[in-house]
């Protein structure tokens, strides 16, 4: 049923195990595979014409995010970190300056191949150079969220301002804002927003739904430091605090 393979997908890991899970997984998903170990290999890689980088954080006397940096100032290309146990500084930096999403190590096949394709659809979208006749999509009715002048599709996944625009969300900043938006009025802890959009993935922390708290903010609030949208609960959490709609749109 897999049409031919479009998408090429650069791996960047030093350990070779990874690199063969990561292509195996992937190649099975339908996509076409790179897999070098340096950031010399992964900047001759990247003259390919390639459709998302996979690094991990930690390659053996190099830093995984000053390359993800360096490629961010030359390329809009999507980026996934891979990070270990313990590295809570380095995946919030991470998420802050170069990357537009990470997955902590060891990971599930699944999951990672879910958050692939929602990059690659993302991107691809963002690129609009045709591809997959998207007027296909437009037509057929989705679940919706809307609040403001923002409409959360639920079914493609994607936030959109009631002018048009398309705003870019992460996977892990699309499945906050569906849980805080499909509760308006209703406070949540960190640890309640980690379990529903992390579920059994344990080795993640408070901070992390801080930093995304805050990267939402900036793309969705008319002045992120006074939100009217996602509000802080001062020892307690975070609540979406203005009404929303669900509609098919």
């Amino acid at each position: 049923m897999h049409e031919i393979p479009k998408y090429r997908i650069l791996i960047v890991d030093d350990e070779q195990d990874i690199r063969e899970v990561l292509e195996d997984c992937l190649q099975q998903a339908g996509y076409l595979t790179t897999a070098v170990a340096t950031g010399t290999e992964m900047f001759q890689a990247l003259e390919q014409d390639i459709s998302l980088l996979i690094m991990d954080l930690r390659l053996k006397g190099e830093d995984g995010l000053i390359l993800a940096r360096q490629v961010r100032e030359q390329s809009t290309i999507p980026i996934m970190m891979l990070t270990g146990k313990g590295d809570e500084t380095d995946r919030i930096l991470g998420l802050e300056l170069a990357a537009d999403d990470y997955l902590m190590k060891p990971f599930n096949v699944r999951e990672l191949v879910a958050r692939v394709n929602a990059l690659i659809r993302r991107s691809t979208r963002l690129s609009a150079n045709g591809g997959d006749s998207p007027g296909s999509e437009v037509t057929q009715e989705h679940d919706c969220l809307m609040f403001g002048n923002w409409i959360l599709d639920l079914t493609a996944r994607e936030l959109r301002h009631q002018g048009g625009q398309i705003i870019d969300l992460t996977f892990g900043e699309f499945a906050l804002l569906e849980v805080l938006a499909k509760h308006p009025k209703r406070v949540f802890s960190r640890e309640e927003l980690l379990e529903r959009t992390r579920g059994d993935q344990t080795d993640v922390f408070d901070r992390t739904i801080d930093v995304q708290i805050l990267r939402i903010r900036r793309k969705i609030e008319p002045n992120p430091k006074t939100p009217m949208y996602i509000r802080t609960e001062r020892g307690i959490g975070y609540i979406f605090s203005q009404p929303v709609q669900k509609n098919r749109c």
